[in-house]
């Protein structure tokens, strides 16, 4: 009798045990720790989250995640990202991409992404990275790159930017340690005000008033690109110009293309750029 209760005893014990196992969550710590809070955002997709119209992590694709629709890969593959994957460029390598209705009816806008570029002086010419291109002229509707010459001793950063009849170029030189690490940039334009801003790893660099610019309105705009410029496109996304030998292509890493329809402001360009580096 006692060793048939003792067994009974063991297999209650033991069916208890793999019951309370099988209940028991594994103990994670990030779960009981307080959220981290930037600027009063915890994560980077909470900042001007109904005037984000463009968004592309390039984690093993090559999609807009807003429009859902993809862009065309000519080159390109993907490395390791600040945030999961990014879009690792080539020589001769550029994605395209067909803008939205919400590109195109900008009026203002902010554009950020993530960079990590060898210096123009290794790669040989002017390096691309976001643009919207101008079907008819030399320099796109949006053209951001760094000059020939930019050394981690001075970085050299331009954009240019059409309005209709208007253009105007955002330029910085002396930007220490652009190349071979990670680096944030930040480009905005306020129509109200008609100032541009830039921002380099969430400080504002450089900052423009062009009189009476107002609402933007592209000229003959194209397709978006992203590696490269317009020009170095096969074929040219332009009838102005074919590829020119001091123009060259983003061989580095491009991540987290964000677009929004207004200009951040700079305490959200000083959040984004903390929660990407966290991962937020």
């Amino acid at each position: 009798m006692k060793v048939i209760n003792s067994k009974l005893i063991l297999a209650a014990s033991l069916f208890l045990t793999v019951s309370l196992t099988a209940c028991y969550e594994k103990f994670d710590p990030e779960s009981y720790a307080p959220k981290v809070s930037i600027g009063g955002f915890t994560g980077s997709s909470d900042i001007a989250a109904t005037n984000l119209v463009a968004h592309f992590p390039f984690d093993g694709n090559y999609q807009d995640i807003i429009s859902k629709t993809a862009g065309v890969n000519t080159g390109t593959s993907f490395g390791n990202g600040l945030k999961g994957q990014a879009m690792k460029g080539a020589a001769n390598g550029y994605v395209l991409f067909d803008p939205t209705a919400a590109i195109l009816d900008l009026k203002s806008f902010t554009i950020t992404y993530w960079v990590n570029s060898q210096s123009t002086t290794a790669s040989g010419g002017i390096i691309g990275m976001v643009g919207l291109s101008q079907k008819s002229a030399f320099w796109g509707n949006i053209e951001t790159f760094f000059e020939n010459g930019a050394t981690n001793e001075n970085g050299k950063f331009r954009a240019h930017i059409q309005n209709d009849t208007l253009d105007t170029w955002v330029s910085k030189d002396g930007i220490i340690n652009l190349f071979d690490s990670w680096n944030h940039i930040a480009l905005s334009y306020d129509a109200t005000s008609s100032t541009f801003s830039l921002y380099v790893n969430g400080s504002k660099s450089a900052s423009s008033t062009v009189a009476k610019f107002g609402n933007l309105k592209w000229k003959n705009p194209g397709k978006m690109v992203f590696g490269t410029v317009q020009f170095q496109t096969k074929p040219s996304l332009t009838s102005a110009s074919a590829g020119e030998p001091w123009a060259s292509y983003l061989t580095g890493l491009l991540d987290e293309v964000r677009i929004y329809n207004v200009a951040l402001k700079d305490a959200e360009v000083d959040a984004l750029v903390k929660l990407e580096a966290r991962g937020k």
